[in-house]
């Protein structure tokens, strides 16, 4: 028989929502600033004054049973009402963690800009970033929210479109110089290309992208486009990047644009549980806002390029 929510089990309601948001003991650990060991004794008190399961392991995290769904809504609106309480009067006021998972392009240009933005008005946020270029998968744990290159077809969570975006050939002056400038697609096959290690890439957006450029040699190859972009710019080769970048660094010269150009969306996913927090929707908020207002566009990162040698 089910049994109504002791409600001074709070450390333990607190215990449970973190899990159910991040689908991880560890993780929610790491929020709350305790140990594994009293996430699950917390969770497990909580579990025999409710009378049943509240969670359930699974391949990939922890996943809310029927019973832990009727007492997320209940626990949610005692969380609310606690932080109404510490909250001085100004119940605008948020507070808490938000974990993000995006890849690091998005992270540096347009996440840092936002949560820096939002923690300015709601400075007890707490934001981690971990930027990461990955396939959406079907249950995210640890994260509250995800970004995805791509149509995410995820389950037991919500995807939107936040950003169209392309990706497009570029070069530096000096590269061009010494390599010759393409006129044709398939002059490319004479050239270098800086992109995504094809054996460490996951993302079919970003796989099609380099499939439809005539085979390359490749210069620098990474899974991050930080150093996809420092190897560009410091002439080791094409770089297939997204446009975005070249709006604050003149010194990249478009290749072929008028023959080639690949298409590809920025997506946000998040669980439902975790959907449900302020700090969190506040975050969404935030992401959708500067992808609508595109005034974001900052320079996180200018590796210097070698001067070109006396000709």
């Amino acid at each position: 028989m089910e049994r109504p929510i002791d409600y001074r089990h709070l450390e333990s309601l607190i215990a449970f929502l973190t899990v159910a948001r991040l689908g991880r003991y560890t993780a929610a650990a790491n929020v709350l600033g305790v140990n594994h060991s009293t996430i699950s004794r917390r969770i497990a008190a909580l579990q025999k004054a409710m009378g049943g399961r509240l969670l359930t392991r699974t391949p990939n995290g922890w996943e809310l049973t029927d019973l832990g769904r009727r007492a997320m809504v209940s626990a949610e609106a005692i969380e609310q009402a606690v932080a109404a309480i510490g909250a001085d009067g100004d119940s605008e006021q948020l507070s808490g963690h938000v974990r993000i998972a995006a890849p690091d392009a998005f992270s540096a240009h347009l996440a840092a800009p936002a949560l820096a933005r939002l923690h300015r008005t709601h400075p007890q946020l707490v934001f981690e970033l971990v930027s990461e270029t990955t396939r959406t998968r079907q249950t995210r744990t640890g994260m509250d929210l995800e970004i995805a290159i791509g149509q995410p077809y995820v389950r037991r969570a919500v995807s939107t479109k936040l950003l169209d975006y392309e990706l497009r050939l570029y070069a530096t002056e000096e590269y061009l110089h010494t390599h010759g400038h393409p006129t044709r697609l398939e002059d490319l096959s004479e050239h270098y290309l800086n992109y995504y290690i094809d054996t460490a890439l996951t993302v079919d957006k970003l796989d099609d992208a380099s499939a439809a450029l005539p085979p390359m040699r490749r210069a620098v190859s990474s899974t991050s486009i930080a150093v996809q972009f420092s190897a560009t710019m410091c002439h080791a080769g094409i770089g297939l990047l997204p446009e975005f970048l070249s709006r604050q660094y003149p010194n990249l010269v478009p290749v072929l644009h008028e023959q080639f150009s690949h298409h590809a969306e920025y997506w946000l996913v998040g669980r439902e549980e975790a959907l449900r927090s302020r700090a969190v929707q506040a975050t969404v908020q935030a992401f959708t806002q500067a992808a609508k207002d595109q005034d974001w566009f900052i320079a996180p990162f200018t590796p210097s390029a070698p001067t070109p040698p006396e000709r």
